[in-house]
């Protein structure tokens, strides 16, 4: 895996100016409102843990970590691997994947390349990779589910702490101090509410979409390129194929690419060769 292309600089800056106005206002202090806090942050993680099981709040969580840590491979080095194999497979026979079988890092591929040098059936290995990557689906559907019901619950749950703050006030009406004591209640609490679905929750939950469709892209390339190898797919009609999956500014790379790898392979049948002729 690659490391994450998110614009940590542009995040910590806009970060800390969208909590700095808060600071740099009229009355900042009384934005600090631990009553309100806590309202809102327990009352989404009750109401979360009444939802789902703990087992699926703490996956949900070690992915949307992931998702900020990593990124699925790009899809121009998918491509280049499987032009790779194809010309493998096509000089050296299916059992030459096995060597690239256990020197990529990528487990989907693995995965794909050790049931072709098992010598599954290429129907089995598409379906069992489909099902696969169905599941997988299925899973990261769940996982950004959590985050966007959580999104929700935030804000009704700000409402909450404002509605204990005007009872406050209203406890003390005729009493100057205990309004003024209950008034940041009322109004910071659905403030903290907005901002925790707005600015955690439902961004944690995006990334986790684009990251799982970049992922399921990459899944589809590799699923498609592997079974054209199994079945002894021309490596030029390969290349058109996987093409579609790409942008139009990598393909015009792509090309040339293919072009490297086949001077690759021709310089290293010669080294076969000539090792094979010395005595």
């Amino acid at each position: 895996m690659k490391k994450t292309t998110h614009f940590w600089p542009g995040i910590i800056f806009f970060a800390l100016l969208f909590f700095g106005s808060f600071a740099m206002s009229d009355g900042a202090h009384m934005m600090i409102n631990v009553i309100g806090l806590v309202v809102v942050v327990a009352g989404t993680m009750g109401a979360a843990l009444m939802s789902y099981p703990g087992s699926e709040l703490v996956a949900a969580y070690k992915v949307a970590v992931n998702s900020y840590r990593t990124a699925p491979v790009g899809e121009k080095e998918i491509v280049d691997a499987l032009l790779d194999l194809s010309l493998r497979s096509r000089l050296d026979g299916l059992l030459a994947l096995e060597k690239f079988e256990e020197g990529t890092s990528v487990l989907f591929l693995r995965r794909a390349l050790t049931m072709i040098v098992d010598g599954f059936k290429v129907e089995d290995v598409r379906d069992s990779l489909y099902t696969e990557t169905f599941f997988f689906q299925q899973r990261r559907n769940k996982q950004e589910r959590v985050f966007r019901h959580m999104a929700r619950l935030a804000p009704a749950f700000g409402v909450t702490g404002s509605v204990i703050g005007l009872i406050g006030m209203l406890a003390g009406i005729g009493d100057t101090g205990v309004i003024l004591q209950t008034i940041p209640v009322a109004l910071t609490s659905t403030l903290y509410g907005i901002v925790l679905a707005n600015f955690f929750l439902t961004p944690l939950a995006e990334n986790i979409y684009a990251k799982t469709q970049d992922e399921l892209l990459i899944k589809r390339l590799v699923i498609e390129g592997i079974t054209l190898i199994a079945g002894e797919y021309n490596t030029l009609k390969l290349q058109t194929k996987l093409e579609s999956f790409l942008t139009p500014s990598v393909r015009e790379r792509q090309h040339r690419s293919l072009e490297d790898i086949k001077a690759h392979y021709a310089r290293l049948r010669d080294e076969q060769a000539q090792s094979v002729d010395t005595p």
